[in-house]
């Protein structure tokens, strides 16, 4: 926990899984205000150090992906903009990755559950320790943040939304400002899925799962409201994966979706082959460092979606 003074600190009891803007506020803010906010994991603490895959199979689905809140910030109306500014991460040092039987991009190929724990320097001065296969530079980051729509109701917290949500952009870090589009009075801002590690994509469908306490400022932009989530970084990725070059695989065809697939397959196979993986570890590894991008969307009718493995992860 750190020791900032903050004008409110909003404790991981207030938590929710579902979007919806009858949710009372645990907190009223003036703009401008710093707040802490303090994150569960994704599984709800239901994944200790204790756990193994077995336990994957038992987790409690209503418990998914808890966020912290709803903060109601004063004089926000819809059509405004909420500025967020991401400031410092305070890690647990524990986290963990998994297969979790019918999610992820190849659910269809890894059926099994498969579970990886982490204990990383909470200081995230040092990469973190996959088994005996590689290490992860850390960069922490939100992986849900957002504010409640106008739509009544409770709404599933896993899917994004156009008022954001479960993102799972790694570039929401610590330095990075979200305009988010207000849609209630009070914005009524939530944040959680705290992250110590992800690659684009997420492929695997989990990261470096893993409970934080993270410093947000919020304010407002009169009338800016965009139509879905932007955001300005602060700077390059301070984790410096590129500066040994990548192993990069690709999809190919008239279908972003498979060809995203095949390029995660592909590098499966690959990381078997040359480094002696087997495949399901392969697959979290690259969920929590590896990229997946479009290369090409242009020349029809087929498009390139790469995958690039940063090969610094194995020295």
């Amino acid at each position: 926990m750190s020791h900032r003074h903050y004008a409110h600190t909003i404790h991981s009891k207030n938590c929710h899984c579902g979007w919806d803007n009858s949710i009372s506020p645990v907190k009223q803010v003036r703009p401008g205000e710093t707040i802490l906010f303090e994150c569960r994991d994704a599984s709800d603490g239901q994944i200790t150090g204790e756990s193994n895959a077995e336990d994957i199979l038992r987790l409690d689905g209503t418990r998914t992906n808890p966020v912290t809140g709803p903060v109601y910030v004063d004089g926000a109306e819809p059509g405004d903009a909420l500025r967020v500014t991401i400031g410092a991460f305070t890690p647990s040092g524990f986290g963990w990755t998994a297969i979790i039987p019918g999610f992820g991009l190849l659910a269809d190929q890894f059926t099994n559950a498969r579970l990886s724990l982490w204990n990383y320097d909470a200081s995230l001065t040092n990469p973190a320790a996959f088994s005996s296969h590689g290490r992860v530079p850390l960069n922490p980051f939100a992986g849900t943040i957002g504010v409640a729509p106008a739509a009544t109701g409770r709404h599933s917290v896993i899917p994004p939304r156009h008022v954001g949500g479960n993102m799972d952009i790694k570039e929401l870090g610590s330095g990075t400002v979200l305009y988010l589009p207000v849609e209630v009075p009070g914005a009524l801002f939530s944040i959680g899925d705290t992250h110590a590690a992800q690659g684009d994509g997420e492929v695997c469908g989990t990261a470096i799962e893993s409970a934080m306490d993270v410093e947000i400022t919020l304010d407002l932009v009169k009338g800016a409201a965009p139509k879905s989530p932007r955001f300005t970084t602060s700077g390059p990725d301070p984790r410096g994966l590129d500066r040994k070059g990548h192993e990069v695989t690709t999809g190919i065809g008239p279908d972003l979706m498979v060809a995203a697939r095949d390029a995660v397959a592909r590098m499966v196979d690959l990381l078997s082959a040359e480094y002696g993986m087997a495949p399901e570890d392969a697959y979290m590894l690259m969920s929590v460092c590896a990229d997946l991008k479009i290369s090409e969307i242009v020349d029809a009718p087929n498009w390139v979606v790469s995958f690039q493995f940063p090969r610094m992860v194995f020295d």
